[in-house]
């Protein structure tokens, strides 16, 4: 922030700001529909994007970063939210910025190098799929309570519940989906989630469909940012929520050096690690105290400000700044938003977030990245995210070093 100061001008403003609204229409949907998700409120998700948002283009170590929740915290904040509870998130997310400022001190940024690639995209994958069957139930639109948090349980309850699925709600996810597909197609600068979201929530209005809005499963959105909230802690909670800290901090300090490293390939930027890290610590420390949900650099958006025009943090606060105004003027509008029409947004997300178009290519990897990748990505989905991300680290490191060691011992047997 500091070094854009000495040659700004308004013509530079301009693309910023225009850039910054373009994201916020981007992220308003998305960060309601991540929210829903993650077994929270809609207005959580957009707390997070106003604040956290707001601190991490602030003090970034990145240009152009756009901070928000993203899916990849869907998985760890369910299953916090399921056995803490709220206060037990905010605990957790604040530890998480704890360690990451602690990392960005030691300028432990670089350390991004030494996490084998088979592993990222394994637990991008096995993340894309669990938000995709988590979707479902919205998708679908069944009647019965809540879907169980494990994927094989909720998988068996999915079949079970099969005869409560809504015509009317798989209607509208598909029409929402083909919208969003198409509209990317032919108009890719239209804020497309808001018009695709915002057409089939008039249409359910108008039709009087038989479909949950938010309006109906959360009451009416508050129109204003809360108080902050510090709940009890004892040694023995931060003991129990020190695994889901290291995840947070772990998902957050690689999501957002990772979409520093695309921001830069795509307007021949540089940015800084360590400060990235930094601004993320403070960023999951400060939002979890307003009652927000994890924070981190969020790639597409990233992307689509720099699509946009943005070159400048101003870009990221103007975003959480028009995110704030819609919150404080037309917060109410989105109580009319339909529940399926956010679970297609979530599926498409999914769907880019797999990348299937780079299937073909994992399946070409040597043997051992292969291995890294599929185990990571089975534990990502069927055990826990901790442990995907532990044992995938671990034996991608431990193949790296050893092939290196028996390249070594072949060498001399070659002469």
């Amino acid at each position: 922030m500091l070094d854009t100061i000495g040659d700004y001008s308004w013509p530079l403003f301009r693309a910023d700001a225009l850039a910054g609204v373009s994201v916020a229409l981007v992220a308003l949907p998305l960060c309601i529909a991540i929210s829903i998700a993650s077994g929270s409120t809609p207005f959580v998700g957009l707390v997070t994007a106003i604040i956290g948002g707001f601190i991490i283009s602030a003090t970034s170590g990145s240009r152009v970063q756009i901070g928000g929740p993203t899916g990849a915290f869907i998985v760890v904040v369910y299953g916090v939210i399921q056995d803490h509870g709220m206060d037990g998130l905010i605990v957790a997310t604040v530890m998480g910025g704890i360690i990451l400022i602690v990392a960005g001190f030691f300028r432990a940024g670089r350390l991004i190098a030494l996490v084998p690639e088979p592993v990222i995209d394994g637990f991008t994958i096995g993340i894309a799929g669990i938000i995709a069957v988590s979707q479902l139930k919205d998708a679908f639109g069944y009647r019965e309570g809540r879907a169980p948090a494990d994927m094989l349980p909720k998988l068996e309850w999915l079949w079970d519940a099969r005869n409560t699925v809504s015509l009317a709600a798989i209607g509208v996810t598909i029409a929402t989906i083909a919208a969003i597909l198409l509209l990317r197609r032919w108009r890719p600068r239209w804020p497309v989630l808001v018009i695709a979201v915002g057409a089939a929530s008039i249409a359910v209005l108008f039709l009087h469909l038989p479909v949950d809005t938010v309006g109906s499963r959360f009451g009416t959105l508050p129109s204003g940012l809360p108080a902050p909230h510090w709940p009890e802690v004892t040694p023995y909670k931060l003991l129990r929520l020190l695994p889901s800290a290291i995840t947070i901090a772990f998902l957050a300090g690689v999501e957002s050096l990772l979409s520093a490293i695309v921001a830069d390939r795509m307007f021949d930027g540089h940015h800084r690690p360590s400060a990235e890290l930094l601004a993320q610590g403070y960023a999951n420390v400060v939002t979890p105290l307003f009652g927000g949900l994890p924070v981190t650099g969020a790639i597409a958006r990233t992307a689509t400000n720099v699509r946009a025009g943005g070159r400048t943090p101003v870009a990221g606060m103007v975003h959480a700044l028009v995110i704030l105004t819609v919150v404080l003027m037309a917060g109410g509008l989105a109580g009319a938003l339909a529940l399926p029409a956010l679970a297609a947004v979530l599926l498409v997300t999914a769907y880019h977030m797999a990348e299937p178009e780079k299937w073909r290519e994992h399946l070409r990897l040597p043997w051992d990245e292969l291995l890294v990748l599929a185990l990571t990505l089975m534990l990502t989905i069927f055990a826990d995210l901790t442990i995907a991300i532990g044992v995938g680290v671990a034996l991608g490191l431990f193949l790296r070093w050893w092939k290196g060691k028996v390249a070594k011992l072949w060498r001399p047997c070659e002469h």
